[in-house]
């Protein structure tokens, strides 16, 4: 059997990351930055006020309690040129552009609140409550690198410093399909032998919290030439397509049946469980990668957080790789067996031990939708003892 490094080494061989375009910034968020982003101009670009409150000259607050006359109002984008004298005082608004001649502001919480004369109860220092012109971002800082995933903080800088578009790498568009005549979808009536689709629900999901855009193309039956017309309509607007089910070693199975033959999508035993039945190729002329995991939910669930999810970090210009693990002290013995690396379901604790859930067969949904973990046992370990150290990857 093919070892879980060398089948992922063999996916990240294959995939590439996807070509920039230059996405307005609705289109930007979740996408991978592809230029340095800089700012043309300071920001804050002008001496700006904190708070709501008095513009005044620091020396006229020196000794309090003191009343000056409010000689004018000055509100957030106002353009005017506005002074402050000796003596004076201008009431101020937040992000309202400081006049010349004020070194402070006493916040409005320090007195009277007058609007024809203020009076002031607290002593101010120069530079109170005054944001000052560049001191986020100097004319030409470079804000955002290359490689940096868009959030929502980052997507605000851009637009801070006046970019409407951005280059950057798209999310990927990761077309899901179940199959197997035994589905149903949820809401449906269940015959006897039938059941609810759920892969193509779970593997959609995990598209979409892995950076990616998910479309659920529902599930096909047993017939290799309905899966063939379906991939076929999909591949036009796919960068990846995954589907579960039918990659077995039994008979109807409609992946392998379809897609072997066209001599681009290896099925090969890798030794992992769950999930050793797996298949990976490329399709069509642009070469859309294709994932066909195993059938059994959680098969197809920690498939995709072994090979899926890091194939869409580098095709989202990210590195890619297996899952960051780290450590634990189980909190029951665990068996797995020999050649093969297993996955076990667990809950990772606060405390730092993880325990296993009850139930780990492959087709126990319910037990994963309890876990949080992945506790990983090597090829060469059949026993584990409680309280050993060991890997675990969160989910």
């Amino acid at each position: 059997m093919k070892s879980v490094d060398a089948h992922l080494a063999e996916i990240l061989a294959t995939v590439r990351p996807l070509a920039p375009l230059e996405l307005e910034l609705e289109q930007a968020l979740g996408a991978t930055l592809a230029e340095e982003v800089s700012s043309p101009v300071p920001l804050p670009p002008f001496d700006n006020s904190a708070m709501d409150g008095y513009a005044v000259r620091a020396s006229d607050v020196s000794e309090i309690p003191v009343t000056l006359p409010v000689i004018d109002d000055v509100a957030a984008g106002s353009v005017e040129l506005r002074a402050v004298g000796p003596g004076h005082a201008v009431r101020i608004m937040t992000g309202a552009p400081v006049p010349a001649g004020a070194d402070a502001v006493v916040p409005v919480e320090w007195t009277n609140g007058g609007t024809v004369s203020v009076t002031i109860d607290r002593p101010v220092q120069k530079g109170n409550a005054i944001r000052r012109a560049g001191e986020d971002v100097q004319a030409g800082d470079v804000v955002l690198k290359p490689g940096t995933v868009i959030g929502a903080a980052q997507l605000g800088i851009i637009a801070g410093v006046g970019r409407r578009r951005v280059w950057a790498r798209p999310r990927p568009r990761v077309v899901v399909i179940s199959t197997g005549a035994e589905l149903v979808e949820p809401g449906g009536q269940l015959a006897p032998g039938q059941i609810w689709d759920s892969n193509s629900f779970t593997l959609t999901a995990a598209v979409r919290e892995a950076g990616a855009e998910g479309f659920r193309a529902g599930s096909v039956g047993d017939d290799p030439a309905v899966l063939l017309d379906r991939l076929d309509t999909h591949l036009v607007r796919a960068d990846a397509i995954i589907t579960s089910g039918g990659v077995s070693m039994g008979a109807y199975e409609p992946v392998k049946e379809a897609l072997s033959p066209l001599g681009t999508v290896r099925f090969e035993k890798v030794a992992m469980q769950p999930g050793m039945p797996q298949g990976f190729g490329v399709l069509g002329e642009d070469q859309v990668p294709i994932f066909a995991l195993p059938g059994n939910p959680v098969s197809s669930y920690v498939s995709f957080m072994l090979f899926v999810r890091p194939a869409l970090d580098k095709m989202r210009g990210l590195p890619g790789g297996l899952p960051e693990a780290v450590t634990a002290y189980v909190t029951s013995a665990l068996r797995s067996p020999a050649g093969r690396r297993s996955y076990l379901r667990g809950v990772l604790a606060s405390d730092g031990t993880v325990s296993p859930v009850h139930g780990q067969g492959s087709h126990q949904l319910a037990a994963l939708a309890s876990a949080n973990a992945l506790i990983v046992v090597p090829e060469d370990v059949t026993e584990v003892p409680g309280g050993a150290e060991v890997e675990v990857i969160r989910l």
